[in-house]
């Protein structure tokens, strides 16, 4: 990841997650994506990850991810057959802050 953190002059923590949400952009997306050896990211991944966004900055946290993939018409288990990783990835490539260790052990 830090080629990706020198590239964007970004932070990310040790889990790869970016420190500073606000800093990210869609084409650092593509490229956090890349480094995880998913190909470009599809029209389905970026519903996925503009929600996961969106949810974030409105309420401030993890939201339910079979809720994310009801909301964009996909099946409810969408972020384990869109993201190599699942939700975690996701939510790593949506530049969003380490949601902490509880979230992350359902993710």
């Amino acid at each position: 990841m830090g080629t990706v953190a020198k590239r964007w002059s970004a932070e990310f923590d040790e889990d790869h997650f970016l420190k500073e949400p606000t800093r990210w952009n869609e084409a650092m997306a593509e490229e956090i994506a890349m480094h995880d050896g998913m190909a470009r990211l599809t029209d389905a991944q970026w519903a996925v990850i503009k929600s996961l966004r969106s949810h974030y900055f409105e309420r401030g946290s993890v939201p339910m991810l079979r809720h994310i993939c009801h909301l964009n018409h996909l099946d409810k288990s969408c972020m384990d057959t869109l993201f190599i990783h699942g939700p975690k990835e996701a939510w790593r490539i949506a530049g969003l802050p380490n949601p902490g260790e509880e979230a992350k052990s359902y993710m």
